[in-house]
């Protein structure tokens, strides 16, 4: 099938260099206006403008007036926990209330809350609940992600969730990437006995999924308290000799060392990074660590403490943005909203915004190559947003502003309010 867009009034192609976006290039969105973009099949054919594009437009081409608004490439949201059970609603009244983060997780709530609830529920009813999370990614713009385990915390249940995400990305359009995270929390029956649950995730739960092929990548959550240092450097290293590569929630809560640590094993992402230093930085830089920023989990627990973008941009960093979905600290799944919050409390631009959540967040999941920009050859994943200045992406907040999304080729969603 051929499609055609045409009258595009910002086409933000991101085109650009083979590699992550850095410094002054994050604000670099290989604009084109008046432009048409022409796809065949699942891929980008050319790109350009109408006089340029026109001969190769035949009779059984699809045309699509884009009426002069913004076309950009999908969104890539490079973390998300999108299959559990249940909701953690009360948690909200108990932050309203005062309690933090760390007193509702020893009393009990936070992930291991999550954990009980997706140990009863079945393969068919998490695979229930994330298909309606997919519509939510999917009208908001985005047509990639990166999809954790983690609230199993058994071999058995963490198995049970990645067998979810893969039929996950199976039966629904958008793309899933994913990553097997067990250990997210030190679970109910080993509390006390850490030492224990490290040693099954290391010689029970990285062999099985290894073998299974169920994940492309390994993370822990690097917190005092949780998974400390050392334990975090056992469980990364063992995945790295599987065959796993590393992601880390690092420096989320304290300044634990975790980004450093990152860089010691190689470490395709270190997450949150909100209690990042100096030093943190440069390790990362050093390594060649790309840094996932993650403000809607800081806006979601009401802090005040967000990562350092300026400093992480400046210094050289491949800066991402993500949603962090899932149901305590950041339950939206709204590229847009993450956008806002970043130019807001990042202080990023909308055009830095923007490559960190496409390009950038396609590289940080070895997916530069085919997504995260519109170019020749590349698959056709792009947004028609209902806004004639990418800015408006950003600005408006809260707000559903994509008209069509297009995932490989197809239209995955329209939006109810869309111009003709």
């Amino acid at each position: 099938m051929s499609l055609a867009v045409v009258n595009i009034g910002q086409l933000l192609t991101l085109a650009g260099p083979a590699r992550p976006r850095i410094g002054p290039e994050l604000r670099e969105l290989g604009m084109i206006r008046d432009a048409t973009l022409l796809i065949d099949g699942a891929r980008i054919r050319a790109i350009g403008t109408m006089n340029e594009i026109a001969p190769s437009i035949t009779p059984d081409t699809e045309v699509i007036d884009a009426n002069s608004r913004v076309v950009s490439p999908g969104f890539v949201d490079a973390h998300t926990h999108p299959v559990f059970a249940g909701t953690r609603v009360d948690e909200l009244e108990l932050r309203s209330a005062g309690a933090s983060y760390q007193q509702i997780a020893a009393a009990g709530g936070g992930i291991r809350s999550t954990v009980r609830r997706t140990r009863d529920a079945t393969e068919d009813q998490l695979l229930a609940s994330a298909s309606r999370y997919a519509h939510w990614f999917v009208r908001n713009g985005t047509t990639t992600i990166e999809a954790k385990s983690g609230y199993g915390l058994t071999l058995e249940d963490e198995l049970k969730m990645l067998r979810v995400i893969r039929r996950f990305g199976e039966i629904s359009r958008l793309r899933c990437v994913p990553t097997f995270l067990g250990a997210h929390e030190i679970p109910d029956e080993y509390r006390g006995r850490s030492g224990e649950y490290v040693d099954l995730v290391t010689h029970e739960m990285l062999p099985r999924v290894a073998e299974s092929r169920l994940a492309e990548f390994c993370d822990v959550f690097c917190e005092p308290g949780i998974f400390d240092l050392d334990s975090t450097r056992k469980i990364l290293r063992r995945a790295g000799q599987l065959g796993l590569s590393a992601r880390i929630h690092a420096d989320q809560l304290t300044r634990s060392g975790g980004a450093q640590l990152a860089a010691e094993v190689g470490a395709k992402t270190a997450d949150h990074l909100e209690q990042i230093d100096a030093a943190g930085i440069a390790a990362l830089l050093a390594a060649g660590v790309q840094p996932v920023l993650l403000p809607a989990s800081v806006f979601g627990l009401g802090l005040s403490a967000y990562p350092n973008a300026r400093a992480m941009i400046d210094a050289g960093l491949a800066v991402v943005l993500a949603t962090d979905f899932n149901p305590g600290s950041s339950p939206t799944t709204s590229m847009p909203m993450v956008l806002s919050l970043a130019c807001r409390y990042l202080k990023m631009t909308p055009a830095e915004s923007i490559t960190a959540a496409t390009i950038n967040a396609a590289y940080s999941l070895n997916r530069g190559e085919t997504i995260g920009s519109l170019e020749p050859g590349k698959q056709a994943d792009f947004v028609l947003w209902n806004g004639e200045d990418y800015r408006e992406i950003p600005y408006f907040f809260g707000t559903d502003q994509a008209a069509k999304v297009y995932i490989s080729g197809e239209c995955a969603f329209t939006g109810p309010g869309s111009r003709p």
